[in-house]
Order: structure tokens, then sequence, then C-alpha cells
């Protein structure tokens, strides 16, 4: 959409606007265009009472039923009870493998629609169109889809083989982005969109209600120059909403350490520059190790880049190697082979601590001779426990041990991957005030925003116009949900609540009237 064509942007307050066009935004475009799941009428589920709950008023749809109701009583991976519940009805049982069929059935209600608009800074997916294009994901497939389209059915389309169950980051934006159009939800979407501004209106004296306005600036061609080329141009936008989504994910600004030498030219914030390094011939079996700080999944790609080139590798990471918390103490071994080889390197072949404070370990052998213990991996050196200190530019970096012992290693790259931070710049201070803990920064693990579980809604939002005023609601992974298999449990409850507050007479009159001709 573009929304500068007067034609496609009404002068009325939008129900709903989304920043955001990842799979969050993608899942609640689609219930709020009209898609709503109910129980089938040959439903069948494993769990034997919420089976029971959900045959109590097969003739509610899922959007109008007590959520909290439902799901009392069940357990999941997820902190979030709605999270669990929509998982457990979409791909019931299939923590243990299991390929239940699904008690729901999707129907299309139009007359249901709520008019919405999602904003993206590119094509729909999101985040996923930046993603390293040939590593696998994390989770299965069917952890991926989005309803209404099988993943795999896709899948085998685009390609002669599916080798297994799990798909690369570029099949999966793809998808995202095929859903969007297979779907017709298009004319939802305005994608190359920035949004630099969310603050909230007071009613005017003419009765209009308090709401909120979105502004920001628009991609799109510009002049076209003599080679055929069009010179891009941003156009300013500005929209009015009676309820704000927001759904822009985490991934838009790298965690730093806050460490001494940490902008020095050697030291990499992100996978990507790693990839760069590698395609420019910089690192091979007789560079200098390469640091990688951090110990989620994309440093564990890292390790594995760097270990197929025959690069050394040093480890360095705060957890323990047994800490539950880790994130390779939760993955099974016969699904995740790659993982738990990285997760094998980082206990098996530890930093020894040296006799003084300054002692630095050899480089790790990157000998393409067999080891003589054939569980090891040559070239590879953890360092649990252990936190960077600083960053010299000799390309010497200082560990320090949780005991305080000092070690430096030298290195031809740092790649310090712990992270990243959601780009909030258009909230006053940066949304602060929103997270579980009002005084930091919003992150996905540490201050998540706080929100009712059960309605999406931001709790630190109420304002001065209380339950009836403009709507703020956020999901995902500001919330804490980084997996799209339960992200999709926040687009649920938010339909939910939008639903009910539809149904107390929220919409204006005039969408009422747009809607029910």
């Amino acid at each position: 959409m573009d929304l500068h064509d007067k034609e496609n942007l009404p002068a009325e307050i939008l129900p709903v606007v989304i920043v955001g066009n990842g799979p969050s935004g993608i899942i609640l475009s689609y219930l709020l265009s009209g898609y709503t799941p109910y129980l089938s009428a040959e439903a069948w589920h494993p769990n034997p009472l919420l089976h029971s709950k959900l045959g109590e008023q097969p003739h509610l749809s899922l959007l109008e039923q007590d959520l909290e109701y439902l799901c009392e009583g069940l357990e999941g991976r997820s902190s979030n009870p709605v999270a669990v519940l929509f998982d457990s009805l979409l791909l019931p049982d299939s923590d243990f493998g299991l390929d239940h069929t699904s008690p729901l059935e999707w129907r299309f209600e139009p007359e249901r629609a709520v008019p919405h608009l999602v904003l993206g800074k590119g094509p729909p997916g999101g985040a996923w169109h930046a993603m390293e294009g040939s590593m696998l994901t994390l989770s299965l497939a069917d952890w991926m889809e989005l309803p209404g389209l099988k993943l795999k059915d896709w899948m085998r389309d685009k390609r002669r083989n599916v080798r297994n169950d799990r798909a690369t980051p570029a099949e999966i934006a793809s998808y995202y982005q095929h859903y969007v159009s297979q779907m017709s939800l298009e004319q939802n979407f305005a994608c190359w969109t920035t949004v630099t501004s969310v603050t909230r209106q007071p009613g005017s004296k003419e009765g209009s209600p308090p709401c909120w306005r979105v502004t920001g600036l628009q991609r799109r061609e510009g002049e076209v120059l003599g080679d055929g080329s069009a010179v891009p141009e941003e156009e300013p936008f500005s929209v009015l909403a009676r309820n704000v989504v927001l759904a822009t994910g985490t991934h838009d600004i790298p965690a730093r350490l806050g460490v001494d030498g940490e902008s020095l030219p050697f030291v990499c914030h992100s996978f990507w520059e790693l990839e760069a390094a590698i395609s420019r011939g910089e690192l091979d079996p007789l560079s200098e190790p390469v640091l990688v700080v951090g110990a989620g999944l994309t440093a564990a790609d890292a390790v594995l880049a760097a270990h197929h080139l025959n690069t050394p590798v040093y480890h360095a990471f705060r957890r323990s190697v047994t800490d539950p918390g880790l994130i390779f103490n939760q993955l099974p071994k016969l699904l995740y082979p790659e993982y738990h080889k990285v997760h094998q390197m980082m206990i098996q072949q530890q930093h020894q601590p040296g006799s003084g404070p300054s002692s630095a370990p050899p480089p790790p052998s990157s000998s393409s001779s067999p080891p003589s213990n054939p569980s090891s991996y040559p070239g590879y050196l953890s360092f649990p426990r252990h936190r960077v200190v600083a960053f010299q530019p000799n390309r010497k970096c200082v560990l320090e041990s949780d005991s305080g012992e000092r070690t430096a290693v030298q290195v031809s790259k740092a790649l310090v991957l712990i992270g990243a931070h959601p780009n909030l710049s258009f909230l006053e201070d940066n949304g602060r005030s929103l997270g579980i803990s009002p005084d930091e920064p919003i992150t996905c693990r540490r201050n998540p925003i706080d929100v009712d579980p059960f309605t999406g809604r931001v709790e630190a939002a109420g304002g001065p116009d209380g339950p009836d005023g403009p709507g703020l609601y956020a999901m995902g992974p500001l919330v804490g949900e980084n997996f799209v298999r339960f992200l999709k449990g926040g687009a649920l409850a938010i339909a939910s609540d939008l639903s009910k507050r539809r149904r107390d007479g929220w919409l204006d009159r005039r969408w009422t009237e747009i809607l029910d001709s």
C-alpha cells in the first residue's frame, strides 16, 4: 500500500495500526481480516480436560471464548498461557513428536474483519529477510508455519526434496511473503515504512475520541534517471489509530559489551560481518584465532562457520556449560546435531587456568591430522564463565574468569554475539516505561514489555482515558516470545480482546457503517 495515495488512506481514525510486518504482524493481520478459528465438529484433542472445555460452547469461535478458563491446567514450553493454548490447538502434542490433527477449523467471516494497517521496514516477513540464508532454522517446519498454508507443502513445491523437517531462513522469509499474498492480506500492508513517532492524541471538543498518531517515512521510487534506474525517495506519512500494536521484534540493534576497545575495527557485532570476512578470504587455517563472545545460537553458528574453514576459535561466554538456562541444554540432540556438536566442544575443550594472571593459552591447533582423542575437535578452545574486560589495538583481548583470573588472547577478529535490542525510538524514552523494570531498556530476555497475557494489552499504557482510551498492545519478541510457534498466541490474545471491545462498541460508528455496508 502506498501511504501517499489518498484513496488508500482513510481520513477517519483507523481501528488498528500494527508496527512490524514479521510473522507477529502477519498472523494478527490474518485474524483481523475475518479468518476465525472454531472447534471442528469432528474435533478431538489428546488433552481430555481441554477437549471437555472446548466442547462446552462449540458454537462460539475461539475469539469469543474465555481464554483464561481454557488455559487453566495447561503446561508447555512458553511462560505465556495463551501461547501454550494456541500452540496446543494448532499442533497437539508436537513436543512429543506426534502429528495429531488440529481440532480447529478456520472459517472466513468477512463481517468480523477489523480495518487495520501493517507497517514494516521491508517486505512481509520482517527480520527473516535479513537472516543468513543457508543455516537451518532452530524450529521444525511445522512450528514455523501460519494457519491456512502448510509450510511443508509449500516447500515441496519450491524444491525437489525436503530432506528434513527444518528450513532455511531464506525459505521461511519467502514463505511469509507468499502467505500475505495467498491470504489476500496485501491491501493491509504498507511496506518500506519507518515509524518515527507514536504519540497519544487527546479527544477533540467536537467529540472525536482520543487516539494515537503514528508518523513516519515511506520509501518509494522517485525520479527515473537516464539509465532507467530510479532514485529512492522517502515521503512522510501520518495516520490516526484507535489501537496500536507493537510487533517490531528485537533484531534491530546488536547488544554491546560496553568495554574498552569495543569500537576497534577488528571487533564485529553481527554474523554478517563474519560472512563478509570469509568471502573476502580474510580467514583460513593459518589465521590467528577468531574470538566468539556469547552462548546463543548465533554465536554457535559463528563457531560452526569458522570451524568449517579450519580457522581456530576461542569461545568465551558467561554461563557454565551445565547451566540449565543455556539453550544447548534445552535442545534434543537428534534434532539439532550441529548445535549438539558445539555444545560438546564447549564441554570437552575448556581453557585450563594458567599459573599467572596474564598467562595466555597457545592458539588452538587447526592441524588436519587426526586428534589423539577421537572425540575432540582441533582448533577450538572454550572459556566458560568468562567475560571480556577489554579489546586492545594490537588485537589482543583480555578475558576474566569468575575467580578474577585474567587471560590475554591474540585474535584476528572478535565477534560479539550476545543478542540484540529492539529499536523503539518512536516511543517516548525508547519505551522504557513499558517494561517490567521501567528503569531499564527493553530487551527480549531481561526486560520485555509488560503485557496482560490474556489480552496482550500493555500494562503501563492505561493513560488518563482509562480502559476506554486508545489501546496499546505488544506481542512477539518484545514480550519475550522468540519462537514463531508461540508468538501466534499473542496474536490470538490481541484479536480476542479487540473482538470483545468491538462488541462493547469501541469501533467508531463510521467504521461500523463501512463494515455493515
